[in-house]
């Protein structure tokens, strides 16, 4: 049974982050000094973006290797969660220098990365520093 949350209040319940840069993978805990960190330099990102249908739509096995390359962070939450009508468990994002907007990739352990997505705008921000800020971990 899914629990019916604001996509934006969702964020602050995040168990742990998965940080994936070029594959290699990073898990942070909640607790950890670090995931304090990114989390206050999401906020900051996503502070006054708007949250809009998304035209992406994920396949798993695509998003599997996608996450081989470049900088991407993953909320994991201890249970599903509903926004806008869709479940998750998980939600994964790639990062990117000059982004103004991104998907937000669902995760369920029925589906895996597949369906759709979330999109973000991020009204006149980019994600410059919170690219910065990951790749320092």
């Amino acid at each position: 049974m899914s629990i019916c949350i604001d996509l934006d209040k969702s964020f602050t319940t995040a168990e742990s982050l998965n940080v994936y840069n070029e594959g290699e993978l990073t898990v942070i805990d909640r607790g950890d000094e670090k995931f304090d960190g990114i989390m206050v330099g999401w906020s900051r990102m996503i502070e006054g973006a708007h949250d809009m249908p998304a035209f992406g739509v994920s396949i798993n096995d695509l998003t599997l290797k996608e996450l081989q390359h470049g900088l991407w962070v993953e909320f994991a939450f201890g249970e599903e969660y509903k926004s806008n009508g869709m479940p998750y468990e998980k939600l994964l994002i790639k990062v990117e220098k000059d982004f103004y907007g991104f998907n937000l990739i669902r995760y369920t352990a029925e589906s895996g990365y597949t369906g759709r997505c979330f999109y973000y705008d991020l009204v006149n921000k980019n994600m410059d520093d919170f690219y910065d800020l990951l790749l320092k971990i």
